[in-house]
């Protein structure tokens, strides 16, 4: 059964991805950018990345889990052309891959499959007769 679900969950994915990116990967444009930590309101270091486009700077949040960003660092930014402060880092983790969908996009199948397969495990008395009533049943030509 896995093995039927499973190309379709990747291709429905993939497809998912493609089309839900903000800033549009297809709409948006390229610019180099480089990262600055700057302290927010806790004092805490906050990860941003700098970007320059017809000599006005914009700022992003660069911030991720599981992606390491130095000081410094050069890297490459998708933005949006009608509105320049909507951008991301472009990298796999952050823009392409996220937690939250990958965790969900995974644990809601399974959810739904358990929840099915709980349902339908202990069928009563009553359905299963009706189910053996209509196996026996001969099928009926739709016209006599």
């Amino acid at each position: 059964m896995f093995k039927t679900i499973l190309p379709f969950y990747i291709i429905c994915f993939a497809l998912y991805i493609f089309f839900t990116r903000q800033p549009d990967y297809l709409d948006g444009q390229f610019a180099t950018g480089i990262i600055h930590y700057i302290k927010d309101s806790a004092q805490k270091p906050l990860a941003k990345v700098f970007f320059t486009i017809d000599e006005k700077t914009y700022a992003a949040n660069a911030a991720y889990s599981l992606r390491n960003l130095r000081e410094s660092e050069t890297v490459p930014v998708i933005y949006d052309t009608s509105n320049p402060a909507n951008a991301a880092i472009y990298k796999w983790w952050g823009y392409w891959l996220r937690w939250n969908e990958l965790v969900a996009s995974i644990l809601i199948p399974l959810v739904l499959y358990y929840a099915a397969k709980a349902i339908t495990a202990n069928p009563t008395p009553e359905t299963l007769i009706e189910e053996l009533e209509d196996k026996d049943r001969t099928k009926r030509k739709k016209y006599n």
